[in-house]
């Protein structure tokens, strides 16, 4: 028998029914009652029209139901859809119509946000609330699953049936569906394996990020060997240092930001984390500072994952190289994002696609787990692979003669910030749909919390006049509060080409002089 999602919740409710699969704000859910809960969510959805292989959106923070809703997709064969809850609401409803969901499953609190955009979207049938009260004309999730037959469905699902799409920016700024069938995301799970500790029905992983980001890590193979999850509701640094302690926590993800606010804390230097095999951090780079501060609490069990939607895990900086004292080269190999995991090739490539020596810069690309493609665009997709089946990143970067990979800059001006890819494009629609805005150039500049965070340089329009807190509130207004600008530089003209083209290194440059690197660190 294939090892696919849904096997993996039928075979873990028969072998570990009795373990805890969840864990959340002291809610315990055991392995047979997720296969219930799981197996009525999924007649359900079926009964609401959900066909095999459609798409089902979920728009939520993590929660308790989070875990039973992905095994349910499992069980019914159907596309899991994560929509992000930072998102403004008219890029979900976007997401919505771009994948054709016919059902949208939305914590309460999500949404009167997005009520009044889903009236004419032609796919979507029915919406599923949680979490808290339905309104009128939703369907009221406890209500549903009450309703629903608790017998496993048995849907057929096959290898390369579509297990997830998820969401990432193009180089327009236009979010696309990044997309992977059973057997591609059964390949990235078994990944992990060669780099990280070895999970069994004893572990016990913490995710700190968002189920549908990097907090998906481990689930799938927590899943499979019977161990417990546990997810947090939101970020908080006391409270997980709380849980890692009294939680007996094996496993955990944080993105840089999350380490650097744990180290403020002071319970950090006196609870006890001798239980922690394996803390992954990604997402963003890691100032010295706080991963110095962060193997001395936690110890040798740092794992940074370099990796993306279309392709990962790439590369594993493992605990071995985490030496914070030790000698020149350790220290620069400290600043790299590890070597290529062991199923994983990765190259430097020049503008043509030609592999370059250790030491030169050019894109990175990776040849291991990769994305099924990018929903409903043939041409894009083709665009991010080569010949030989490798992914282009998009991110630029060198290796050493060691095979440490080690990040330099980002293809097409992305910015990172607190682990989230932010594209310039989009900051820059949001501004000119302002009144007062003639133009506007975005960049990432240094932020000691976030990394990179977003800067914009405005042009007015003649006569118009507009104030920073203006526009930084409209900005969050249309793209939400991750992608929005943080600061505004208002200019009289933008630097240009002669041919037109704006020069946006000449505006980002004189923020990073003096760094090695044009990737900020938290």
């Amino acid at each position: 028998m294939a090892l696919l999602p849904a096997s993996i919740v039928r075979r873990s409710a028969e072998t570990y029914a009795a373990n805890t699969a969840v864990w959340f704000d002291g809610r315990e859910q055991n392995y047979g009652q997720l296969h219930k809960r799981a197996c009525r969510l999924a007649n359900a959805l079926g009964q609401l029209g959900a066909a095999p292989g459609g798409a089902v959106a979920l728009l939520a923070d993590n929660a308790f139901e989070s875990i039973e809703q992905s095994a349910a997709c499992a069980l019914g064969n159907f596309a899991r859809t994560t929509l992000f809850t930072y998102n403004a609401p008219a890029l979900n409803r976007y997401l919505l119509d771009l994948t054709g969901a016919s059902i949208l499953i939305v914590q309460a609190q999500h949404y009167p946000a997005i009520a009044g955009l889903l009236s004419d979207l032609p796919a979507l049938q029915h919406v599923v609330v949680f979490d808290g009260t339905a309104p009128a004309g939703t369907i009221d999730y406890e209500r549903m699953l009450a309703e629903a037959s608790p017998l496993d469905p048995m849907t057929p699902s096959g290898p390369e049936d579509i297990h997830m799409i998820r969401f990432s920016s193009g180089t327009t700024g236009r979010p696309k569906g990044i997309y992977h069938s059973n057997a591609r995301w059964m390949e990235y799970n078994n990944e992990w394996r060669w780099v990280t500790p070895v999970l069994t029905e004893h572990s016990r992983y913490l995710s700190m990020t968002s189920l549908n980001h990097l907090g998906l890590a481990f689930i799938w193979g927590v899943l499979a060997t019977g161990g417990r999850i546990v997810p947090m509701r939101a970020f908080d640094a006391r409270k997980s240092l709380e849980l890692l302690d009294t939680q007996r926590i094996t496993h955990a993800v944080a993105a840089p930001v999350m380490l650097r606010e744990m180290m403020q804390v002071p319970e950090a230097r006196t609870r006890d984390f001798s239980s922690l095999k394996c803390l992954v951090y990604a997402g963003s780079p890691i100032s010295d500072a706080t991963l110095r501060a962060t193997v001395q609490v936690f110890g040798p069990c740092l794992h940074q994952m370099y990796g993306q939607s279309e392709v990962a895990p790439v590369t594993m900086l493992m605990p071995h190289d985490h030496v914070v004292d030790g000698t020149e080269l350790q220290q620069h190999r400290m600043h790299s994002v590890g070597r290529a995991t062991p199923t994983t090739r990765v190259t430097i490539r020049d503008e043509e696609g030609h592999e370059l020596p250790p030491g030169q810069i050019g894109e990175i690309a990776a040849f291991g787990p990769p994305m099924s493609g990018i929903w409903n665009d043939e041409a894009a997709t083709a665009a991010r692979f080569l010949p030989d089946g490798s992914i282009l990143t998009r991110d630029m970067g060198y290796m050493d003669e060691g095979g440490y990979v080690y990040l330099v800059d980002r293809k097409d001006d992305m910015i990172v910030s607190g682990g989230y890819n932010l594209w310039p494009t989009e900051i820059e629609q949001a501004l000119a749909a302002h009144p007062a805005v003639a133009e506007s150039c975005v960049f990432g500049v240094p932020d000691e919390r976030w990394g990179e965070t977003p800067k914009a340089a405005v042009v007015l329009r003649a006569g118009q006049h507009a104030t920073q807190e203006e526009l930084l509130a409209h900005c969050r207004d249309v793209v939400g509060g991750v992608k929005k600008a943080t600061s505004i530089d208002f200019v009289d003209a933008l630097p240009r080409t002669s041919t037109g083209k704006v020069l946006r290194h000449v505006l980002r440059e004189p923020h990073w002089l003096g760094r090695g690197s044009r990737v900020g660190g938290s």
